[in-house]
């Protein structure tokens, strides 16, 4: 065994002989333990909202996005779309027409964004698990319906169950003239809705998910589109297909997958997740200051034992390493404590969901603080701990020569 080791083992389970050593040194290694649940603890709680967030803007927001790089639609007949679709990894391509646009249902009114989507939306959306009320239906032989945001919903105050007045949709016609009166400037439709969806806040509030050929009719569209989107195959690789299209389009589309239309979103998550990181860090390296302190005070404490060391032929080196051990155990010991807490702690959450979001009767996505655990982030708390460990050792186990070790004999 180690010499420098084995005497550090024996140090600090040893008793000392002022007790408030052994005191100091068990609250070093609490306190080392207790940052590192909380840095594990905190990280894997933002692992749960990112992947809630990915989850839920998944299912509205599809693999990749193809928009028109300049101007607010293209031409369908020009669009090399049977080319698009032999394209490996592409599953399904959705036409989509997007326009903002009136709705009215009895005396209430919202401005809405109408998605007119195809049919192959119904087969690579995730919006029928965001159905909070109704049924997940666009078109029903040659009847056409309407999913609305759960916040569009509210807004007009719609009744899935009210078969007899319709919401009323007006759009501004593209030659559009006031003079001739409000009815000549808008076209208008009516329709009736099949569901309410909720996926999150800033979609419940503005989206209205309509069939296409309703809204080509209303928007006087022929094989005007402004994006297609695409559902790409489960053992795609998502970039390859992306470069893929971006070949084929060149500068004239933009293409953005699943993260670059949420872009300013992920970035803001990976942000505050590193913030967290970083003040969590700092509050365990002054936990690891009781490290210096226990440290500084077994040198003193083992003064004689270093004078008996020297005088057997022990250099410094081989001193400074016995209590830089010291240190690495207390730092060893507090993470391998803090990341069993940690862990358990998560597991007790993901498993019973102690800790709720909100009251029970809130309209919360989920009821219970979401946890992912990540053998990363343990690896990088981890190596972070022992790190900070090491280097909170090394000033007073280079500062032992400063150390008086003679020993008084007695007369």
């Amino acid at each position: 065994m180690n010499f420098p080791f084995y005497i550090a083992r024996r140090y600090l389970v040893s008793k000392k002989s002022h007790n408030i050593i052994n005191i100091i040194s068990g609250i070093s290694v609490v306190g080392v333990a207790i940052g590192t649940m909380a840095l594990i603890i905190v990280l894997s709680v933002f692992n749960g909202f990112d992947k809630l967030v990915v989850s839920l803007f998944s299912s509205f927001n599809p693999g990749i996005q193809i928009t028109p790089g300049h101007g607010k639609t293209f031409d369908l007949k020009t669009f090399p779309l049977a080319q698009l679709q032999k394209i490996p990894g592409v599953l399904h391509i959705t036409e989509v027409i997007e326009e903002d646009a009136l709705l009215k249902y009895k005396d209430n009114q919202s401005i809405v964004t109408l998605k007119g989507v195809s049919d192959a939306f119904m087969q690579m959306s995730g919006l029928d698990t965001m159905m909070v009320e109704g049924n997940f239906m666009l078109e029903d032989g040659d009847k056409d319906y309407a999913l609305l945001g759960y916040g569009v919903a509210g807004t007009l105050n719609a009744n899935l169950q009210d078969y007899i007045n319709p919401i009323t949709v007006y759009v501004p016609r593209r030659d559009a003239s006031f003079s001739g009166g409000f009815e000549n400037a808008f076209n208008t439709e009516i329709i009736f809705p099949s569901g309410f969806f909720q996926v999150q806040y800033e979609y419940d509030v503005k989206y209205a998910i309509l069939p296409l050929r309703f809204v080509k009719k209303l928007l006087d569209y022929g094989e005007e589109r402004t994006s297609l989107e695409i559902d790409l195959a489960k053992d795609a690789d998502g970039s390859e297909v992306q470069s893929a299209i971006k070949t084929l389009l060149g500068n004239q589309f933009t293409i953005k997958n699943r993260y670059q239309q949420q872009e300013i979103l992920y970035k803001i998550m990976v942000s505050e997740k590193n913030y967290i990181f970083m003040i969590l860090t700092l509050i365990l390296i002054i936990a690891t200051f009781n490290v210096i302190g226990t440290l500084t005070m077994l040198i003193l404490d083992k003064k004689k034992d270093i004078a008996v060391l020297r005088s057997l032929g022990a250099g410094p080196n081989l001193i400074r390493r016995i209590f830089l051990f010291e240190g690495v155990l207390i730092s060893l010991i507090g993470a391998v404590l803090g990341l069993t807490l940690g862990a358990l702690v998560c597991w007790v959450q993901i498993r019973f969901g102690l800790v709720r979001l909100g009251s029970a009767d809130s309209s919360f996505v989920v009821s219970a603080y979401p946890v992912v655990m990540k053998a990363a982030d343990f690896l990088i708390i981890f190596f972070t701990v022992m790190l900070i460990g090491i280097l909170s050792a090394v000033y007073p186990v280079y500062n032992i020569r400063k150390v008086d070790t003679t020993i008084t004999r007695p007369e």
